[in-house]
């Protein structure tokens, strides 16, 4: 193990790393969906997250029986890695302070997020996450628990640098289904789907200013689901065209099937993760001053770029080599 400085000391003094999640959030609406994926996150490991799925989730009239079972899951053993989050009812819904009460109250501290939907406005999006902060003061919870924040209306994509720009907000989802449907029939039904959702000017819009938003204030991007669900080619290819064509770091699955291919399209090329273990392995021995490699000339302008990809590799479970997996990140090999 290295004592030389890490990175993470070296790279990003006075300023907030970019978070680095899995690759995936996969949505589960009922207990039996929710145990199937604790059981197969136990199995892979944490290169996905689960948002137990209150909004959707809960049928009418039962909302509070379902935020309770979703904050047990979240507290019980099967959740091994503490990657389990929750999505809220919408801010127009009589029972959405209700979800944050039962989810902050009992749960508080081992949600890995909470998730607000459908908000209209950035005031929408800063009022539920007051709400949020004020649940930790009153519960005790000692840690400001990580927002996502779905844009799906036109008022969210209107407002997403300023939502972007709120304290605690994480990751940035594209609501693909209700943003179309918000068009009123301007936008046809094929572009819920490929290739449509990627062709279409007025969604492709949509999905480029919420990367850009995301990214410029350093919050993950995250795309939406594919409606595929068996062909595993045509999901790895919806996942491959949001991360090189529109800057998603992050894409929902709605499905087991689609967990996998969604993690392989999103994760690094492996040239790249071994120029990346190479050139911050130089550095580190040079202090993190200036190195040549392979006749180029890197800095700390190169390092942060080559440092954040191999946390996105890892994250995806991609091998890292092994002196790297070592100096970076305490893996200890043979």
């Amino acid at each position: 193990m290295s004592s030389l400085p890490h990175p993470e000391h070296v790279l990003f003094q006075g300023e907030k790393p970019f978070p680095v999640l899995p690759a995936v959030d996969h949505y589960a609406g009922s207990e039996k969906l929710m145990r199937k994926a604790l059981a197969l996150q136990e199995e892979l490991g944490p290169v996905f997250d689960i948002t137990c799925d209150c909004e959707d989730g809960a049928h009418a009239g039962a909302e509070a029986e379902h935020a309770e079972m979703a904050a047990a899951l979240v507290l019980s053993d099967d959740n091994r890695f503490g990657r389990v989050g929750a999505r809220i009812h919408d801010i127009t819904h009589p029972h959405w302070e209700q979800d944050v009460e039962i989810l902050v109250s009992r749960a508080g501290n081992r949600l890995a997020f909470l998730t607000i939907p459908k908000p209209r406005s950035v005031a929408d999006a800063a009022r539920q996450i007051e709400s949020i902060r004020s649940a930790e003061e009153r519960h005790g919870v000692e840690r400001a628990i990580p927002v996502h924040v779905l844009i799906e209306t036109h008022g969210a994509l209107r407002d997403a640098w300023d939502i972007a720009a709120l304290d605690r907000v994480e990751s940035l989802d594209f609501g693909l289904m209700d943003f179309v449907s918000g068009h009123h029939g301007a936008i046809p039904g094929a572009a819920m789907r490929s290739p449509g959702q990627f062709d279409h000017p007025l969604v492709a819009r949509a999905k480029c200013d919420i990367a850009a938003a995301a990214l410029a204030n350093g919050v993950v991007p995250s795309h939406n689901v594919t409606t595929e669900l068996k062909d595993l080619d045509y999901i790895r290819r919806d996942a491959e065209r949001a991360r090189r064509e529109f800057g998603y770091l992050r894409m929902w699955s709605i499905h087991p099937n689609q967990i996998v291919p969604i993690i392989e399209a999103m994760r690094p090329d492996f040239s790249e993760v071994e120029d990346a273990s190479s050139i911050l392995i130089a550095a580190q021995d040079a202090a993190w001053g200036p190195i040549q490699y392979a006749g180029k000339l890197h800095d700390r302008a190169s390092y942060r770029y080559y440092w954040e990809l191999l946390k996105r590799a890892r994250a995806t479970g991609m091998n890292l080599p092994t002196d790297a997996a070592a100096r970076f990140f305490q893996i200890k090999t043979g």
